[in-house]
Order: C-alpha cells, then structure tokens, then sequence
C-alpha cells in the first residue's frame, strides 16, 4: 500500500468520506483489509493530492494540498465481500456512484488524479490578489507596508503601492521581495 499504481487487475473507485478525515478513513481501511485478509481484492487506497508551487513569506515552496476533500481513491476488484468491506469502513460514507452499485473511475481520470500526485506544476500559485496589505521583505524599500495594486503573476511580480515622501507610489517588486500580513 502506498505506492502509485496504475496498472492491476482492478479498478479505482472513489469514495466519500468526511472532508478533513481523509487520512483516518485511509488509515480505517488499510488496517481493516490487513485485518479481513482481503489484500487480494482490495489493492492501494490513496488520498487525491496535487503538488503546487506556492510562494509564501519570500520563498517558493512545493506544497503537497488535497486535490478533491471529501474524497479517497481505492484501487480494488468488486464483489460483494470487498464491497462490503470498504463501505462499512468507519469514516467511509459510501462509494460515488450513479445507481445502487459502485462505478469506477475511468482508466484516464484515475491515471489523470493520480499524475496530478507526483507532477510538479509549472506554473506558481499566486497567494496574493490585488488589494492585499503586504510587507517589503528585502530591497531598497525593506519593512515597508504596502496595498497591491496589481498582480502579474506570469512574471511572478506585484505592483505595490507604497507610501513614499508622503505619496503613494507604485513600485514594481518580485513576489519573493513581499509577503502577506
């Protein structure tokens, strides 16, 4: 359990649990699978994540956030046992479906969720917007306080006004030379 798989004899199946109590549902049913010795019908149970860059207090972090709360994947072959097993799962509500029985995931969604996991975006993600308070972290202008005016983030830049000789003036910095307050 744990590691990424694509390929098996089974399918990925999503199922919905208490949003903020996906590790502990992971956690209930990996140990009731060990405990049912049902480890040959019920494969990997992971919780959908998707990396992100994010550049916070200055520096730029890969941060690991939950793609869809709410919601774990378990790759398993149905059938009336297994079935049973996973939905009576505490903190398991019941599998996402359309009709009484489950419906897995198509090979190219899960093999989507589950490239989203281990692919590093190209793109940051922007913590800032216009109009939040910022504070110059480095430069010329250092401990300054200032609004965003505007936010350009395929640069990875901000347009801070900041009050200078009793004026506020806009001043073009690098998303690293600023973090929120």
């Amino acid at each position: 359990m744990g590691e990424l798989k694509l390929e098996s004899s089974g399918r990925w199946y999503l199922l919905y649990v208490s949003s903020g109590h996906e590790e502990r549902a992971r956690r209930n049913l990996v140990q009731r699978i060990k405990y049912m010795d049902i480890e040959d019908k019920i494969f990997d149970v992971v919780i959908p994540t998707a990396i992100e860059i994010e550049i916070k207090g200055g520096k730029r972090q890969t941060i690991s956030k939950k793609a869809f709360p709410g919601y774990i994947m378990v790759l398993m072959e149905l059938d009336e046992r297994s079935w049973d097993i996973v939905r009576n799962t505490p903190g398991v509500a019941g599998f996402v479906s359309t009709g009484v029985k489950p419906v897995p995931l198509s090979i190219e969604e899960a093999e989507k969720i589950l490239q989203r996991m281990v692919e590093v975006p190209s793109e940051v993600k922007v913590a800032f917007e216009k109009g939040n308070s910022v504070r110059v972290t480095n430069g010329p202008f250092v401990d300054f306080i200032g609004k965003i005016d505007e936010v350009n983030a395929d640069r990875g830049r901000a347009v801070v006004m900041l009050s200078l000789f009793g004026r506020e003036t806009p001043v073009n910095l690098d998303f690293l030379s600023v973090e929120k307050i």
